[in-house]
């Protein structure tokens, strides 16, 4: 893991480790679709705006902007101080950034020809362009007050356009942006090191250049075990999330520290916007998935609660509520799905005299990190009268296979691009259909699309979030999906890691964080 060359060796104690098990298949913003990827490009790429962690909008490369009274134009003014990393590309090594680059950056995003999965995150936007070097404005077709979270995702990142027409599609692995750190090396699904960008823009509250950091290595085990005994050797600085393999070993039921790491590991723990569920495909040519008697049966016929304290060892609220996690304001209490073993199996016996179907039987489709809950469900649904199949897949066919409707139920869960639960009510609005956006269900209810249109429009939080809420109590009435948990972000680090911080969206920021002796 260390960060060595022929010419310079770093001081381990300015390397932040970590590793990936997903892997990283693009170091292009436009391509950062999921957290391996988005923690990545973080590093490397700035926007107009980003968030803290405690998720207000705070200037980036913009200074500060102005809403016109409408809602509907946005205008920044960029600061004059940030610069592209170095490359040779540049004829003088480096270049200022100005608005021209986001225009360029935002047509390149919504472009066929790039094939951005995130190209409708400008889908409300009727125009953008920059005014001057200093000055780009937006306005949207309509208001829409989560625009300025939308503007903080990573696909909205600053990209120069002569190193992209010189390098094309290999910008993925030639990343050039404005970020604390720098691309160095990329050794696919070995290693990837970045160094810091010593031009780097922010300072910290003393007025110290960020980062504090003199590079970053990321390995790509793919197995979360031998991830967490790299950990436990002091190898790897911090690892994310709470996998089957390790939970016993670190954490006891209560969601506790074990003695034996409390003088070695930290942890922190929060809501995390992210809501762990199994999906129907609605368009399945099962009587079982077509029904909405097996789909509330199969939400009544098992116990979140003890799935949560045993699989989870109590990381995690049972998502008894609706779809909207915790961590957020519209987050409801509303009364959805708990364990009523005795209602379900009423269920299942109307299901058999409707259709003559004397077993329903289902299969779920889920990947090895997963299986355990899905195995749990399975025995728990089969007291009820469900036969359950678990169908284990690699995580890659289970997100191609899930997108293009060949899974009957999947497992899935939804972590929040930006701050607000349009971005979790939207997998429900039926013109967004995959492959054309993220509606996995093909969920459609005529009502439904009409209050999520009118909550795009309404620029009032609270009058805002009662339609997010009809919304949600809609999904819980029509079960689509099955709310498994509302997830926690929950990271181990060694005890001399300072700055790593936390947030709702487990966004990884290391410009600020640091090593003690």
């Amino acid at each position: 893991m260390s960060c060595s060359n022929s010419k310079t060796k770093i001081n381990d104690n300015l390397v932040f480790r970590y590793n990936e098990y997903k892997n990283i298949n693009s170091l292009d913003p436009a391509f950062a679709k999921d957290n391996a990827n988005i923690w990545a490009c973080n590093q490397l790429f700035n926007g107009l705006v980003q968030l803290d962690d405690q998720l207000n909008i705070q200037p980036d490369i913009a200074k500060y902007w102005t809403i016109s009274e409408d809602g509907k134009t946005y205008t920044f003014v960029l600061r004059d101080d940030v610069f592209f990393h170095k490359d040779p590309i540049f004829r003088k090594g480096t270049r200022k950034v100005t608005a021209h680059d986001f225009e360029y950056s935002f047509n390149r995003l919504i472009d066929e020809k790039t094939a951005s999965p995130g190209s409708n995150t400008l889908q409300q936007v009727a125009s953008f362009g920059a005014k001057n070097d200093s000055i780009f404005s937006i306005t949207l077709q309509q208001p829409f007050p989560a625009f300025l979270g939308v503007l903080t995702t990573k696909y909205c990142s600053v990209v120069p356009k002569e190193i992209i027409a010189h390098y094309g599609n290999n910008f993925r692995a030639h990343p050039i942006g404005t970020g604390p750190f720098k691309f160095k090396r990329w050794e696919e699904n070995t290693k990837l090191v970045l160094r810091k960008n010593n031009n780097y823009h922010e300072k910290d509250s003393l007025g110290k250049s960020l980062p504090y950091m003199e590079a970053v290595a990321i390995s790509f085990l793919t197995d979360k075990q031998s991830e967490f005994l790299q950990f436990s050797q002091g190898n790897v600085d911090f690892i994310s999330g709470l996998a089957p393999s390790y939970k016993d070993e670190l954490l006891t039921p209560n969601g506790k520290l074990r003695d034996k790491y409390q003088q070695s590991v930290n942890m922190v723990s929060g809501d995390y916007l992210n809501t762990e569920y199994l999906g129907f495909y609605l368009e399945a040519e099962h009587a079982e998935i077509q029904s909405d008697l097996i789909r509330k049966a199969v939400n009544y016929g098992f116990d979140r609660n003890l799935m949560i304290r045993y699989l989870r060892n109590s990381i995690g609220t049972p998502a008894e509520n609706g779809f909207i996690p915790k961590g957020l304001p519209s987050f409801n209490n509303l009364k959805g799905y708990s364990y009523q073993p005795e209602k379900a199996k009423k269920l299942i016996a109307q299901f058999k005299s409707i259709t003559g179907i004397k077993q329903p039987k289902i299969t779920i489709s889920t990947n090895s990190l997963y299986v355990d809950l899905c195995e749990y469900i399975q025995r728990e649904l089969e007291k009820i009268g469900i036969t359950v199949t678990i169908d284990l897949l690699t995580s890659s066919t289970l997100r191609e296979e899930k997108a293009t409707g060949k899974l009957s139920i999947f497992r899935a869960s939804w972590v929040a691009d930006y701050p607000d639960a349009e971005n979790y009510l939207s997998l429900f609005y039926s013109k967004n259909f995959t492959p054309n956006g993220p509606n996995y269900t093909h969920f459609k209810s005529v009502i439904y699309d009409s209050i999520y249109e009118q909550s795009l429009q309404e620029v009032n939080t609270e009058k805002r979030h009662k339609l997010y809420q009809k919304m949600d109590s809609i999904i819980i009435q029509n079960s689509p999906v099955i709310p498994l948990y509302y997830d926690n972000v929950i990271r181990f680090s060694r005890k001399n890691i300072r700055g790593l911080g936390i947030n709702p969206i487990n966004l990884l920021h290391l410009k600020r964080v640091y090593k003690t002796p």
